[in-house]
Formats: structure tokens, sequence, C-alpha cells
């Protein structure tokens, strides 16, 4: 992890910060860097503006994929590392050379990164690229919900990019069902999956341990928050994480948002609630507390969820369980039964009623 103080110009957390972890989808900066790095924004045809948003704020992986294979592969990896004064980015290794995901990077390279868009960058640039990870969307581009970390942990303003690799997860699916049964939930196939399932080489998973030892760890589950955070994007935020093969997607999620919580981050406001456990897969969060209202999203498996308040609505009934409260989620505007929060009673515990309906 690295955390970095733009107004003092100083580190408030430092730790393993040198320490090369697969950068899975951080490594999109590296990538718009490289397509911006002689050209304007307003250059670039629509199409290309629209790809490169995409790629940024719903972290599209075809739009990586194209880059990849478009501007040289490892390539890339090659110029921008001396562009940037990055000294732990290396290409992915030999045996994957179309593993974009795979690219190694580190928490101090991901600082200097940041410090490169917002100190040294031509402003257009800057303005683009944080203008769109400042907007980058709940929902990825495949399915995932990519509000761990910073998002979680921190009120905005922020800006993310954010990076997954090895999980399976049905976060953002709205048309998904809740299940009845507590516990975890595994995959489809009973393994972690690859970050994309669209393109060939956007960081699969081989099917066994690379020929050659690897630069870094390809098996472990990855999942990394970068960013800004505070007014005036005051302090950058680099924190990457393995977990143990086979680690739910919502567990990783919820341990990942408590460390960026715990950090010294200057300039950042934490939100106010209390943080619960949740149960079962595809649980909906709805706009209001009935079960007629929108769907606003799913939650990752047993992720963690922040609720400000609780209220009576409409009456649910999950066999064997019936509860009229539901709980009110402020990072995601809306409301969730309570059936579905982890706690053994119909209400939850220090948790006020909400003075009216939201």
């Amino acid at each position: 992890m690295a955390v970095f103080d733009r107004r003092t110009g100083e580190f408030t957390e430092r730790r393993e910060a040198d320490r090369r972890f697969r950068s899975a989808s951080v490594v999109k900066l590296l990538l718009v860097l490289d397509v911006l790095w002689d050209r304007a924004p307003s250059a670039l045809p629509a199409e290309e503006r629209a790809r490169l948003e995409a790629m940024l704020r719903h972290s599209d992986d075809q739009a990586a994929s194209h880059y990849w294979a478009q501007r040289g592969g490892s390539r890339i990896i090659e110029r921008m590392v001396p562009r940037l004064g990055l000294t732990g980015t290396v290409p992915p290794p030999s045996t994957h050379p179309g593993y974009w995901g795979y690219t190694a990077l580190t928490a101090a390279d991901t600082v200097r990164i940041y410090r490169h868009l917002l100190e040294e960058a031509p402003a257009a640039v800057r303005d683009f690229v944080l203008g769109h990870l400042h907007r980058a969307t709940r929902c990825a581009g495949d399915g995932f919900d990519q509000y761990f970390g910073i998002a979680s942990a921190f009120d905005k303003p922020w800006a993310l990019k954010q990076g997954w690799s090895g999980f399976t997860s049905g976060g953002c699916t709205a048309g998904a069902s809740p299940a009845r049964t507590r516990g975890p939930h595994p995959g489809r196939d009973g393994r972690a999956a690859p970050e994309t399932r669209s393109e060939p080489d956007a960081g699969h998973r081989p099917e066994g341990r690379p020929s050659d030892p690897p630069v870094v760890d390809l098996v472990s589950e990855a999942l990394h928050t970068t960013g800004t955070v505070g007014p005036d994007d005051r302090t950058i935020v680099a924190v990457l994480t393995l977990h143990p093969d086979g680690t739910p997607y919502g567990t990783a999620y919820s341990r990942l948002t408590r460390l960026a919580g715990s950090l010294d981050v200057p300039g950042a406001e934490r939100p106010a609630g209390t943080w619960f456990g949740t149960w079962g897969s595809g649980v909906r969060v709805r706009a209001a507390a009935t079960t007629g209202s929108d769907v606003v999203t799913t939650l990752p498996a047993g992720v963690e969820v922040l609720v400000a308040c609780q209220q009576r609505g409409q009456r649910v009934e999950v066999p064997p369980y019936s509860n009229d409260w539901w709980a009110y989620l402020p990072q995601y505007g809306g409301y969730l039964t309570n059936i579905y929060v982890d706690t053994p009673g119909n209400t939850l515990p220090d948790v006020p009623e909400c003075r009216q309906a939201r």
C-alpha cells in the first residue's frame, strides 16, 4: 500500500510499496496514457474517445484488449516505464505475453502514475482521464461491483481505477434472484473465474502454472483499489491485495474496504452509519422499502454494507424468515430487506429508525 498526501508531499502510509502484484485492470491507466502520450483527447475520433471512456469508467476489457493488440502489447509497458520513471513495473511473463492483466505493478509505481496525471500531464489529458475516473460507475462492464475499497470507505469526491482477477460475482446483475440458503456462494464450476470471459488475452488464469517462474503471484485472487480522495484530488491511494485461492468476491470486497477505511488519508470524509454483514447471493437493493420498487443493484454475495437507518416497509417472506423492516444503505441510495442482513433479530441493533421515507 501507499498513501501520498499531495498537499504536504509526504506519504502517510507506506507498506511493501515496492512489492509486485499482477495489475489486473489497474494497467488500463498505462494503456490510456500511452494512447494520449502525444495526442490531445480532442484530436481522437469520437469512437476512440468513447472506447477510452468505457475503459476508464466501466473498466471495459474489450477496450483494453483492443489497445493491447493495436499498440504492441508488452511494448506499451516498455514505453511507459521510462516515460513515467516507474521502477517496479514489468510486462507480463514471457509465457503469457497477451495477458495484459498479468503486467506487474507496485503500489509505489501506481502513486507515480497518478502523480504524473495530476502534476505533469497536459491539462487536457489530466481532465479527460481524471474526469472519467471521478465518474467511475458502480457496475463494471463485466458485471462486477467495483465500488469496493476507496468508493465504500470514503465519501465523494474520489476518483477510481480498480482491479480484480480470479473471482466470480453476481454483483450488479439486476436480474439475479436472491438465494435462500445461508453460507458461501461458490462459482458455477467451483473454481474462481478470470476477470473477463470475453477476450482471450485479458488475463485468463492458466490451467497450470507457467513453465518459467512468474514475477508475480498469478494464482491467488487479486483485488486492488487505487485512485484519489478528497477535494482537488488531495490524496493518492493505492492498495494492492491478494487473497487465498477460492476467496469469495464479497469477502475480499469487504476486507479491502475495511483496510482502506483504516488508513490515514488526509482530506477524506468517512460515511456515517454501521457496517453489517449480509448473506445470500443475488440480493437486491431496492429504490424503496418494497419488492415492487426499482432494483438499484444486486450485492456481491456476503458483502458488508453500511446502514444509516431502518424503517418498516413491505413484509418480505423468505421461509423460514418473515420481516417488514428494511435497512437504508446510503452508499447505494436504496433499501435492503433486513432478512438478508446478518443479525439475529428483525431489527438491527444500535441503528436508528429513519425519520422519514427517503
